[in-house]
């Protein structure tokens, strides 16, 4: 890149500071973080599954140059272009657990992502579309990440055309995302609905007015720790402003829905909750070893416990960047070497115990 010293791999994804991860923005009891997500694909160009080696080259090298265009632009600062041919299966699966690329992406061959240093912007090549923009913000940001990402997006397309259709809009490889090729999401802490049994109605309903609500990372996933991120269906036949309005509608309605669980909870149970809150933190500041699922369920616990004002002296950043360095491959990344399950459900909860006990978690 010019003007800027380059970035490594290992200097990226070793930073487990900044971005979405500070906590703050609008809810942020309820919503942990928002994210924009646009599908682009090049005029002229098959796409990503029909592509061959010649053509996904191509469309490499006219990302590398939209990521210059990037920088020019200094809103995220240093941009860089990582091909996935170079990286690691394990770096691979610590993108994934920062929330940077897909899984799907982590799996295919001849993609690339482009990243800014504080993790907010990440944008995939080659994976289900030549271009996945995705711009990432703390609690419920949807208009703010909208903002940016559809300045990233017309930048970018100063260096590539765009396959649109006058009728159908940006077209894309999967036609539910044809139209805008807009995805809005935002990851969500549900305890409550959880608890009380309500949760699955909650998602029954959702779906009937174009809403999807699935795991901790998107389609296919299990919600750990009681995170769910609630997206739209499609992205045809509705303007951008009217996704992210109709979801920014939905989302106030979950959240005044688990808002409600919660108050329930504390009116008809509050010594159980309390029980479970201070149980929680008893064993993340003393466990040995961590499993992560049990430390995913323990830390909503105790997130929930903050929000609920009945745990004090806990900062909901510290609780973020929790829920990304107890995950099994950025521990491993961050020990800096390789690791059995044994070994990282011991490193997990040394992690944790620091936090906890260290200042980490404290005010």
């Amino acid at each position: 890149m010019r003007g800027v010293v380059a970035m490594t791999l290992d200097e990226l994804l070793l930073d487990v500071q900044g971005g979405w991860l500070e906590g703050g923005g609008p809810e942020p009891e309820f919503a942990v973080s928002s994210r924009i997500r646009l599908a682009r694909n090049v005029e002229g160009v098959p796409f990503p599954h029909a592509l061959d080696r010649a053509g996904a080259e191509r469309v490499l090298a006219m990302a590398q140059d939209a990521a210059q265009e990037l920088e020019r632009f200094g809103h995220f600062g240093a941009m860089q272009l990582f091909p996935l041919r170079d990286v690691s299966a394990l770096d691979r699966q610590v993108l994934v657990e920062r929330h940077l690329i897909s899984p799907q992406h982590a799996r295919g061959r001849g993609g690339a992502v482009i990243l800014s240093r504080d993790g907010r912007l990440s944008i995939m090549v080659n994976e289900e579309d030549h271009l996945r923009i995705q711009c990432l913000y703390a609690g419920l940001q949807l208009d703010e990440a909208w903002t940016t990402a559809d300045r990233i997006d017309d930048l970018v397309e100063e260096k590539i055309r765009y396959a649109f259709h006058e009728r159908f809009g940006y077209l894309t490889a999967c036609p539910t995302n044809a139209g805008t090729g807009l995805r809005a999401s935002v990851m969500m802490h549900l305890p409550a609905l959880v608890s009380t049994g309500k949760a699955g109605s909650v998602v029954a309903a959702m779906n009937k007015v174009g809403v999807n609500v699935r795991g901790f990372y998107g389609e296919g996933t299990e919600a750990a720790g009681n995170m769910f991120q609630i997206s739209n269906q499609v992205a045809l036949g509705q303007s951008e402003a009217e996704v992210i309005g109709n979801l920014k509608a939905m989302s106030g309605q979950i959240i005044d829905y688990e808002r409600e669980a919660r108050q329930g909870l504390l009116r008809d149970a509050r010594p159980a909750v309390e029980d479970r809150v201070f149980r929680a933190f008893g064993i993340l500041g003393n466990a040995r070893a961590l499993p992560s699922e049990e430390a995913m369920r323990l830390l909503s616990d105790v997130r929930l416990g903050v929000d609920l004002g009945i745990l004090g002296g806990v900062r909901r950043q510290a609780l973020n960047r929790l829920l990304v360095v107890i995950r099994p491959a950025v521990l491993q990344k961050l020990s800096g070497e390789e690791l059995s399950s044994a070994e990282r459900d011991q490193r997990r909860a040394a992690l944790v115990r620091e936090a906890v006990h260290g200042g980490g978690a404290g005010e």
